[in-house]
């Protein structure tokens, strides 16, 4: 007798439904993400138009007024190499390239970001480049624009001190700030 009422509660409706349901809840979701695809990419450029094939970078210049003599020539040859390596674009230095990019810094300065007591404690290096795209194949897509940063270091170090560690920053987020502005959707 035993034996028939244990064998009576397994067969239970209630508890063959929940578990016919349960086993269809995960029949589907298995189903479902064997289906489904999702494509997620980190590619930083949008389309470049077909008919676009060649770019060149302008000698960017320093017009601030103080000027950091490692950063022009760096970020023109980092710009060059960023574009080179992340878009089909061919480089060339003639007048008729299809991009024609240049730009100047235009602000390089240093203020006081942070005050302990009486001194200071922080100052912060900010940095301005003003950038001119020219797309000579549609000149409707010209544009100039800003793209500044700023580096905050400890006010015991002075500005060539901090230059040091900062520079390789600076060139970096301008360079990824510029390529962004021409060629990403953003």
């Amino acid at each position: 007798m035993m034996q028939a009422s244990s064998f009576n509660k397994k067969l239970h409706p209630v508890n063959w439904v929940n578990r016919v349901g349960l086993m269809t809840i995960c029949f589907f979701v298995v189903i479902v993400f064997s289906f489904n695809t999702c494509k997620y990419s980190f590619k930083d450029t949008s389309p470049i138009p077909a008919e676009i094939k060649t770019f060149r970078v302008n000698y960017l210049e320093n017009k601030a007024r103080y000027i950091n003599t490692q950063l022009s020539p760096q970020l023109t040859e980092k710009l060059k190499d960023k574009i080179r390596g992340n878009t089909r674009l061919r480089q060339v230095n003639e007048d008729s390239a299809h991009y024609d990019i240049s730009g100047y810094v235009s602000d390089y300065t240093v203020s006081t970001s942070g005050i302990s007591g009486n001194t200071a404690s922080s100052n912060r290096l900010s940095v301005s480049f003003h950038l001119i795209f020219k797309n000579n194949l549609d000149i409707s897509k010209n544009f100039e624009t800003d793209i500044s940063t700023n580096y905050d270091f400890s006010a015991s170090q002075n500005l060539s001190q901090a230059e040091s560690t900062l520079t390789p920053d600076i060139i970096k987020n301008t360079i990824d700030g510029i390529f962004n502005k021409i060629f990403s959707n953003w």
